[in-house]
């Protein structure tokens, strides 16, 4: 299942993945004027009425004995999405696993834990209130759907140029990084880390 997800992100059958990306934006611009009920419930009555028209197409070509007669959509319905219990117990713990790190860390953001990843946090959602009043969360949800099927691409496509400007860009980041917490610990030079070299002052 993940190697097929894979596949529609990176392209590697493009019609397929085309048809993907279009049925996917297309439904997400439709909830703007129509609900999410309204959306799945034409969206369904027109796969229905598609696909019944298609196998009753087949069954008419296999009584004229013009078809093998199988049915067309057989490979969907051979698909396996049924999990066992070790892999249902897996994920289910994996889940787990993730929420409660999502808690841990929320809890010592908010209630800083550590002040200069607070701080970080802080400023991290006074820009997204003003991402809020430009886009609302349907907006950026098409926006990332679409950057899920272009970036990882376009990442593999030119993916050393693209680590050459994320590599400035960390050492700009690391270097803000590390005058905050100069200031944090009251001032002063970076300490010298080579060997023998002399060992900052205690405040």
């Amino acid at each position: 299942m993940a190697s097929k997800v894979m596949d529609l992100i990176y392209w590697k059958d493009t019609e397929r993945t085309g048809m993907v990306l279009t049925g996917i934006v297309v439904g997400l611009l439709t909830l703007f004027q129509l609900s999410i009920i309204t959306v799945v419930s034409t969206a369904s009555l027109a796969v229905v009425c598609i696909t019944m028209c298609v196998r009753i197409y087949y069954h008419v070509l296999h009584a004229l004995k013009w078809g093998d007669g199988l049915h067309p959509f057989k490979s969907y319905l051979d698909m396996d999405v049924t999990f066992s219990g070790e892999q249902a117990e897996q994920y289910m713990q994996k889940a787990i696993v993730m929420t409660l790190s999502a808690v841990d860390t929320l809890k010592r953001l908010l209630f800083v834990g550590n002040l200069f990843d607070s701080l970080k946090f802080l400023v991290l959602m006074y820009l997204m209130t003003f991402l809020g009043a430009l886009f609302n969360g349907l907006t950026l949800f098409i926006i990332s759907v679409i950057a899920l099927f272009s970036l990882p691409l376009f990442y593999q496509q030119r993916q050393e140029q693209v680590d050459s400007v994320i590599a400035k860009i960390q050492a700009q980041f690391d270097n803000i990084k590390d005058i905050f917490e100069r200031l944090a610990r009251g001032g002063g030079p970076p300490p010298d880390l080579t060997p023998g070299g002399a060992k900052p002052k205690l405040q």
